[in-house]
């Protein structure tokens, strides 16, 4: 595991349990024990190694080991702000540098910084652009600053800054020990659209020799859980957005309002790993901070009940106006609305109905309904209508209303085909990922009576599963006996869409990225009393590589 963690910094607990072909649980558990050990230090989703290889210097080497578990908390979620072809300013921070792990997995970013290690990090991925301030390095090799450095970020017009200090305080706002450091701060603070100070909270209330920031021209604060409240309540007053990083959750404090009544609504998430769900979540912090009255606290539920079940009782431990539940266990869900209803908190399901909870998302029977229609056409095009296996990739932890996307898309293929006999459907637990996905059907294509089948369609629960399904057809060699059809049309789906080679023919939008717009007004409504209706369903549409620019204009990266 160690190995693997230095190999692939950010690997994620799926994808390490896939690679050493063991359960999720016992990746944790080992985690657990290495971190107890001081082997490895447990981030968010996963763990890096405590030795962090590859930093120079023993100076910046201990910074980064100072106060590195809050520090790893932050970055984490500060990355979290930079999407795909951005244009960064990062600082030479230790915590900056902790961020350029999280940093991995996205593609085509322009760099601009004067940390040397925070650039080698980020240049090892070939599609972003990584430009090094020019100027002189710092004794202690880990940074550069000077005239040069100064000259060219006055030319530069940039998205997003990420910077930390040495102290930081109301009045002052963030200050450096070095004149040279500060001053080259100032400038990259002129040259972006945004600021992110990334704080942990031993900076609070420290006052270094020189200012390089106020608060007002900060946009965003980052710090961990162990900031003292009555610093949140100061940045409260002074109109600062404010995010608090804890182990479990991330508590986001909205600027100030003329409005005086302010709602704490939590947020536990279906999964951190699952692009779709990490589109609701970001959507949702947007809509929180538009509104101006919403702290929002969110966790993760990590695809599992107990988990959600525990996270419940940590949000509502924070005194929740209203909690907005993401997860796909029913059996969870029914402890969650006891828990709640004792709390009096009122509660807005999201996609997975909870009895006694305002329900919000898919009209599964619409949604699955033309999805099934456009697998069914694509097969008779291309088949004359023959198949020989139908593979139903299901969700059982999920309960009847997501079986009923499932039944339909069957109705709507069949609309089109005709029936299908029992025996040619194979219904499989996907495991609500694509990883499991995968792993399950490379195991089915090796069955013999699947060796012998050529026309074979994939109907799925969500975009994840259709996903691991082409990834498992395209390593197996199948994929031309393939095709599928997805729900969702998340970022990777759209992307396989793309694809020459592509075995999706399309799927069924629910823009998880337009969630909050509307979860965030619906709330608010909730909490003030005001009539809502039961249930409040997305718009739906089917998504091809033919109609992807109508609904979303933006080229996706390739």
């Amino acid at each position: 595991m160690l190995t693997l963690l230095r190999e692939q910094p950010g690997i994620r607990v799926p994808e390490l349990a896939q690679a050493l072909d063991v359960s999720q649980a016992t990746v944790r558990n080992d985690m657990n024990a290495l971190a107890a050990a001081g082997l490895l230090t447990r981030v968010r989703g996963g763990a890096v190694p405590s030795d962090r290889p590859g930093v120079e210097g023993p100076e910046f080497s201990a910074r980064t080991g100072v106060n590195e578990s809050a520090k790893l908390r932050i970055a984490r979620w500060a990355a979290d702000l930079v999407e795909d072809g951005d244009a960064i300013l990062l600082d030479a921070s230790s915590t900056v540098y902790h961020m350029a792990q999280f940093l991995e997995n996205r593609r085509r970013l322009t760099v601009i910084t004067n940390g040397i290690e925070v650039g080698r990090k980020l240049a090892a991925n070939p599609s972003n652009t990584v430009i090094l301030l020019g100027g002189a390095i710092r004794p202690n090799g880990a940074s550069v600053t000077g005239l040069l450095s100064e000259s060219l970020l006055r030319t530069l017009h940039i998205k997003l800054a990420f910077v930390s200090c040495v102290g930081f305080t109301r009045d002052v706002g963030l200050t450096e020990d070095d004149l040279e450091e500060a001053q080259l701060k100032s400038q990259m603070i002129a040259s972006a659209g945004s600021v992110v100070a990334l704080i942990d909270s031993s900076k609070f209330g420290q006052l270094a020799l020189t200012p390089f920031a106020r608060l007002d021209q900060v946009s965003h604060i980052f710090t961990d859980s162990d900031v003292d409240p009555g610093w949140v309540e100061q940045l409260r007053q002074a109109c600062a957005m404010l995010t608090v990083c804890a182990v479990n959750t991330i508590a986001t404090y909205s600027p100030c309002t003329p409005e005086t009544t302010h709602y704490r609504i939590g947020f536990a998430n279906l999964s951190e790993q699952i692009p779709f769900a990490v589109d609701v979540r970001r959507g949702l912090e947007r809509a929180a901070h538009d509104a101006g009255i919403v702290d929002l606290i969110v966790a993760d539920n990590q695809l599992d009940a107990e988990r959600a079940i525990g996270v419940a009782d940590r949000l509502l431990a924070q005194r929740l106006d209203l909690l907005i539940e993401y997860q796909v266990d029913t059996r969870a869900g029914e402890v969650i609305m006891t828990k709640c209803r004792d709390a009096g908190v009122p509660v807005i399901a999201v996609d997975i109905p909870m009895l006694g909870a305002t329900f919000f998302g898919v009209d599964n029977y619409r949604a699955g309904y033309m999805a099934g229609a456009a697998l069914g056409n694509w097969v008779r095009e291309h088949w004359q209508g023959e198949l020989d296996r139908l593979i139903v990739l299901d969700e059982p932890r999920t309960g009847p209303f997501a079986a009923t996307r499932l039944r339909s898309q069957q109705e709507g293929l069949q609309s089109i085909i005709g029936p299908l006999p029992e025996d040619r459907i194979l219904h499989l637990d996907c495991g609500n990922t694509a990883e499991t996905t995968e792993v399950r059907l490379r195991t089915v294509f090796l069955d013999r009576v699947m060796t012998g089948a050529h026309r074979i369609a994939v109907i799925s629960i969500n975009d994840d599963a259709a996903i691991g399904a082409i990834a498992a057809a395209r390593g197996m060699g199948r994929a031309d006996d393939f095709i599928v059809v997805g729900q969702g049309a998340d970022r990777r789906a759209r992307e396989e869409m793309l694809r020459p080679d592509s075995r999706l023919v399309g799927s069924t939008s629910y823009e998880p990225e337009r969630y909050g717009e509307q979860l965030i007004p619906l709330a608010l409504s909730i909490l003030r009393r005001e009539p809502v209706p039961p249930a409040v369903y997305v718009n739906h549409y089917f998504i091809t590589a033919q109609n992807l620019s109508e609904f979303y204009p933006a080229p996706l990266p390739q």
